[in-house]
């Protein structure tokens, strides 16, 4: 008798744990980022998982690189994650229509929209479906080296005549390893833009179709703008920084940015606490003025979402994402965790909790709020998610290379640029 009841009691307990693990949901979420990002969204999720139980988070994480290779092929073979972190720019990739990913509106009361400005919002939007939610907003700015700019006499550029004058000065001050800027190839491509952006009114690639903006007047000058900044010493040409580790090694590895040497930074705001980083303690980094032409018709500056969060057309608990993915956005407990991993939050109950517990100080609030006042202004224009589209990216890269190492003349590098540029636009629109 003792054993029936025995064995009736295991099979109960079997029953009761299968029962346990069917009730179990797994969703899978990924994302790309260093190890202060890793670690914190680890602890977010098992926040997350503590306020729902019975739901499980699967975490799959890694560097930048390699990250849309993967997704690409994880996408094409119909087993993406059922929440992912995309670039605003791959909405044209993964939902030219609007149908690559869930239709956020239809989970508005699993999700806190009112946290976010119509604005923003509306950069998720593909054909009238919100395909993605803004995590944070990211704009470039001018970060100086204001010691090193003191050492050689000067003050930090004010306008790009001070900028272009400050090349020669390195160099007589400090040595030809010495210069005004630094910046990897795609840097120097949107600051030059930035300049014919001012000096046109117009960007390379227009906001409103899948076309050149540019007359070839413009693009011309945008060539010799990038030349003359990577000429005399103003910022580190692209050869240079292929001999030191690699064309696209951060500016904060660089040794002659550690040391100073190398002065500036045209770069995002979201990694300026990664370019300080690495300072010895003789420098000190500051945020400029943003160098704008006299009557400029644009500021150029340029600025989007720096991240998103999306959710996957397959996913089978598309209620379960929707709520994962608005803790994560818009949970005042999540951001306390979260922190500034993922940059200055859009939402405003997120950003509301990073301003109290002060996290944002220094040299990142000038900079936001710098990007704030022209943003809500709406002195920003949302560029094209063409112009950062992966193969347009590429295109736009091989040119200017071919100019760095002077294997073109301005004139047909500015000619591929209009020409190709609308051919290639024609075929990934």
């Amino acid at each position: 008798m003792k054993r029936r009841y025995l064995a009736a009691a295991v099979a109960a307990l079997v029953l009761a744990s299968a029962a346990s693990a069917q009730e179990t949901t797994t969703l899978r979420f990924s994302w790309w980022g260093g190890g202060a990002r890793h670690d914190a969204t680890l602890k977010a999720i098992a926040a997350f998982e503590a306020k729902n139980p019975g739901v499980k988070i699967k975490a799959e994480y890694m560097g930048f690189g390699g990250y849309l290779e993967r997704l690409s092929t994880q996408y094409a073979g119909g087993s993406e994650p059922d929440i992912m972190q995309i670039n605003w720019a791959w909405l044209s990739t993964f939902s030219k229509t609007g149908e690559g990913f869930q239709d956020l509106y239809k989970y508005k009361s699993l999700i806190g929209l009112n946290q976010f400005s119509d604005a923003d919002l509306q950069s998720g939007v593909v054909n009238k479906k919100l395909n993605a939610l803004p995590v944070s907003y990211t704009a470039r700015v001018m970060l100086w080296n204001r010691a090193a700019y003191e050492r050689v006499g000067l003050k930090m550029p004010a306008t790009w005549d001070d900028l272009f004058a400050a090349g020669p000065v390195f160099k007589q001050k400090l040595g030809e390893k010495a210069y005004a800027i630094d910046g990897e190839l795609y840097d120097m491509i949107l600051l030059s833009q930035t300049y014919i952006m001012q000096k046109y009114g117009t960007p390379y690639v227009s906001p409103t179709a899948p076309k050149v903006a540019m007359s070839e007047a413009a693009a011309l000058e945008w060539v010799q703008v990038y030349k003359k900044l990577v000429g005399n010493n103003v910022a580190v040409p692209l050869p240079v920084r292929a001999s030191l580790g690699g064309a696209e090694k951060p500016t904060e590895q660089q040794q002659d940015w550690v040391t100073g040497n190398w002065a500036g930074n045209y770069t995002w705001d979201s990694v300026i606490g990664l370019r300080a980083s690495t300072l010895n303690k003789e420098q000190k980094l500051d945020v400029g003025d943003f160098l704008t032409l006299p009557n400029a018709k644009n500021t150029g500056i340029f600025g989007r979402p720096a991240l998103m969060f999306a959710v996957s057309k397959k996913t089978k608990q598309p209620e379960i994402a929707a709520k994962f993915l608005n803790f994560m956005v818009t949970d005042p407990e999540a951001i306390g965790i979260l922190g500034l991993t993922r940059g200055v939050p859009t939402s405003d109950s997120q950003f509301r909790t990073i301003v109290r517990t002060d996290a944002l100080q220094g040299t990142e609030l000038k900079a936001f709020l710098q990007i704030k006042k022209q943003k809500d202004t709406g002195k920003i224009d949302t560029p094209s998610p063409l112009f950062e589209n992966a193969r347009f990216n590429k295109f736009m890269r091989d040119v200017f290379e071919t100019v760095a190492y002077g294997k073109t003349s301005d004139q047909e590098a500015a000619k591929r640029l209009v020409e190709e540029g609308n051919a290639l636009l024609q075929r990934i629109k």
